[in-house]
């Protein structure tokens, strides 16, 4: 078969050029390989470099969150410190923040023309008097007269407060996590404190016990009987030391960091942070992190029902072109207007009706759950702060006038070893009891600072694909 080499024209030419332009616009791909060693070892030396945080910290002090911190590993590692250590490690909030990020993405990008089409069109002529071949060229473009793009816009819009909003829950309730850790893991030490100081009282005393038994002051039942108790304390303590692994692991999980940070953390059951308002309804509807999300959720609802009722209004379609035919040169436009009739778009639009319909409701029922959970937590705290009044008012002076008494009588040479033991246990179990009841009152008073929100609106924190990580293999996290 002949090799024919057919010349090209301007127009052809010219449209050659402009497909490889439109090419040459086009993003290109680069792998980015998992690299989960290299994670691990930037994981393993967060308490080593605090740098990130102290920049964290600047930038949340520039969006209006309030924090006098410097970051020095040396003196510890406070409560407000491991929440905004939680802020910036924290495994969650970090998938969060990319959900955000892709979020925002699709806002910046939101709105944009439909690209042109471009055509290009070949025939041969096949009858003996035609010309070798004709061609044609085409460009169709959509004109969005409906106005249909800027309702796009304020959905994207909507839909990146949305994630925003969630994103700022999502931190809001990983601060109120680290406040339930740091409180159940400070009880958990204080418990342990007790049950350690209570071994070594016993101790004392079963070396009181063996004399006596040699100087058959007590019989072998009674010292069976001490025994099984110390043996029994023992026990105590073990279970004790779990605890205070267990709630200690917990809480480094949630601020990110490995368990060589545990030396740094400084234990404290958290005081009240909570401040209750006269008008608990108005506070919910202003300053609930979760109530926000769902006031998003509808927002974004509203505009998506914008949408679908515009996308009843026609966009226009052109389509200018150029074609030669017969040694003929042709310039052609089309234009198409689609005609909503049979359609107009009823089904998205009844779909958008009844999602907006469930978004009210969702926003509702949340409401009004929030209103008496809120009302619950502020019952238990005020219960929670009269138990531990009580208790240090009466039980713990009484413990502490029985001890006085009992050392007054030791003095005297006046020993009656299984009171004392039994003054020991009932003192243990009166600590351990205050102990219990201060993180009661601590939980309660977070879980009312939780529904209360913050005093004034949180931006979110400034890390929104993810948090800086140590390792430079993780540049696109």
């Amino acid at each position: 078969m002949p090799h024919v080499r057919l010349p090209l024209t301007f127009a052809q030419r010219s449209s050659i050029v402009a497909i490889v332009a439109l090419a040459a616009g086009c993003q290109s791909y680069t792998p980015a390989p998992l690299n989960l060693v290299a994670h691990e070892e930037s994981v393993q030396h967060r308490v080593d470099q605090f740098e990130p945080i102290d920049a964290f910290v600047h930038r949340l002090q520039a969006d209006g969150q309030h924090l006098e911190l410097i970051f020095d590993p040396t003196d510890g590692i406070s409560l407000a410190e491991g929440e905004v250590l939680a802020l910036f490690y924290n495994a969650d909030l970090r998938l969060a923040r990319i959900e955000a990020g892709a979020a925002r993405a699709q806002a910046d990008t939101a709105g944009l023309w439909e690209d042109p089409v471009f055509g290009f069109d070949v025939a041969d002529v096949l009858s003996p008097d035609g010309q070798p071949f004709e061609w044609g060229v085409g460009l169709s473009l959509t004109l969005p007269i409906s106005g249909r793009i800027d309702i796009e816009r304020d959905l994207a819009d909507a839909q990146w407060a949305s994630q925003v909003r969630t994103l700022i829950n999502a931190e809001w309730t990983i601060r109120a996590d680290v406040r339930r850790a740091w409180a159940q893991w400070s009880a958990a030490l204080e418990r342990h404190a007790v049950e350690e100081q209570t071994l070594r009282g016993m101790v004392k005393l079963d070396g009181i016990v063996a004399s006596m038994l040699e100087m058959e002051s007590v019989n072998r039942v009674e010292r069976r009987l001490f025994a099984i108790a110390l043996s029994g304390r023992e026990a105590d303590v073990i279970e004790a030391r779990l605890a205070v692994l267990h709630t200690r692991e917990a809480l480094l999980e949630l601020m990110g960091l490995p368990a060589s940070a545990a030396p740094l953390l400084q234990h404290a059951i958290p005081t009240e942070v909570s401040t209750v308002e006269s008008d608990i309804t108005q506070r919910l509807i202003d300053s609930n992190t979760a109530l926000a999300v769902h006031f998003a959720a509808y927002d974004v609802a509203e505009q998506a029902l914008r949408l679908e009722i515009r996308k009843q209004y026609p966009d226009i379609v052109i389509g200018p072109g150029y074609s030669t035919q017969f040694n003929d040169h042709r310039v052609m436009f089309g234009i198409s207007v689609p005609i909503s009739v049979l359609n107009a778009n009823r089904a998205g639009i009844a779909k958008a009706r009844s999602d907006r319909g469930l978004a009210r409701a969702a926003a509702e029922t949340t409401f009004t759950a929030l209103t008496r959970q809120l009302s619950t937590a502020m019952d238990t705290l005020e219960i929670a702060r009269h138990r531990v009044g009580h208790h240090e008012a009466t039980i713990v002076p009484m413990m502490q006038a029985q001890r006085r008494d009992l050392d007054r009588l030791a003095e005297l040479g006046e020993i009656d070893v299984f009171v004392l033991l039994e003054t020991l246990e009932r003192d243990a179990k009166a600590r351990a009891h205050v102990i219990e009841l201060r993180l009661a009152r601590s939980l309660a008073d977070t879980d009312v600072w939780l529904l209360l929100g913050p005093d004034a609106p949180l931006p979110p924190a400034p890390v929104i694909t993810g948090p800086v990580e140590l390792s430079s293999t993780e540049g696109d996290a």
